[in-house]
């Protein structure tokens, strides 16, 4: 098992995620349940709002990832794929593996420095690695589907995206961050259910949300609070982070799938009438939402090998769901 949610009975450890724990044992064992809900008292805020006296962070404890852990065989295996991460048969998995489950981590920080990213905006290494740790653990590896390495893939798709000549010589630095950070973060503290199950159980961000996008709403408030919480941009204007925030909010609430036709209709118009100005940031920011909504669904696109697995854990996601 995953030595990161597991304790020694083997019984998944309480997270720092903002939810009640889905425990899918109450649906197999009804004996237990009373004594199980007793147990596991609801305590969580909402993620802003997470259990601050127990952060690393604030005990100034700089999060270390067991990659630093691997040989240098692993290590040279990883660093020669980074070398390939434009392609699009970039085996995430594979990937995943050689990094010893710290593949979003490692990633995001190969990507944010081959981008200028950290010398244009003046990032703190140690803030950033802290940040992305931060990210990668809030994902469930427990969830088939909708977890880290999901994240990894997302953001390798944006990121042969985002080298499209077409956009690429569009795009600004402030671009190429909000669409990285957006699909890293797309989906983070997913309770490996929908929406729609949410609503039906009454769980409290459905009520929070107004059962409107309550996940994506959920994703990017998660996401709000570790970017503050972390201090990363701590040191830009207030007016800029707010932008930043508000920008995040755009692109992970356009990967509501219910929301589909209305991006579709629009892309569909701006192609028939040939007037996609990408020198204006609303054209250029919308096909940011554009190439996010392709990255977060683009599996069946994959290469047989890689596309045939993701099929097989989002059927068993939804599996366990059923």
């Amino acid at each position: 098992g995953d030595a990161r949610v597991r304790g020694q009975t083997g019984v998944v450890s309480e997270r720092r995620g903002s939810y009640p724990f889905i425990d899918f044992r109450l649906l197999n064992n009804t004996t237990l349940s009373g004594e199980i809900g007793t147990k596991k008292k609801v305590k969580r805020l909402l993620s802003f709002q997470r259990y601050f006296h127990a952060s690393r962070l604030l005990r100034g404890i700089v999060p270390q990832t067991s990659l630093y852990l691997l040989d240098e065989d692993y290590l040279g295996q990883a660093r020669h794929m980074l070398s390939k991460v434009g392609m699009w048969d970039f085996d995430i998995f594979l990937f995943d593996r050689l990094t010893n489950g710290n593949s979003l981590v490692t990633l995001l920080c190969h990507l944010f420095n081959v981008h200028g990213l950290i010398h244009h905006f003046q990032l703190d290494m140690v803030t950033l690695h802290r940040f992305f740790v931060m990210v990668q653990e809030d994902y469930h590896s427990q969830n088939p589907y909708h977890n880290a390495v999901h994240a990894a893939d997302v953001t390798q798709a944006m990121h042969c995206y985002l080298r499209e000549p077409k956009l690429a010589n569009f795009l600004t630095p402030s671009d190429i961050m909000l669409g990285l950070l957006a699909a890293a973060a797309h989906d983070v503290d997913h309770p490996g259910v929908n929406q729609p199950f949410l609503i039906k159980t009454k769980h409290h961000l459905a009520s929070l949300y107004q059962n409107m996008s309550v996940l994506e709403n959920h994703h990017w408030r998660s996401t709000i609070g570790m970017l503050r919480e972390s201090r990363l941009l701590a040191h830009l204007p207030k007016e800029v982070t707010q932008d930043i925030e508000q920008q995040l909010g755009s692109l992970i609430l356009a990967t509501d799938i219910n929301r589909q036709n209305e991006f579709l209709i629009r892309l569909k118009s701006h192609l028939d009438n040939q007037d996609l100005r990408l020198e204006d940031a609303q054209d250029r920011h919308f096909m940011l939402q554009i190439a996010l909504k392709c990255a977060d669904i683009c599996n069946p696109c994959r290469v047989w090998d890689l596309s045939k697995q993701w099929s097989e854990r989002v059927c068993e996601e939804f599996y366990r769901q059923g």
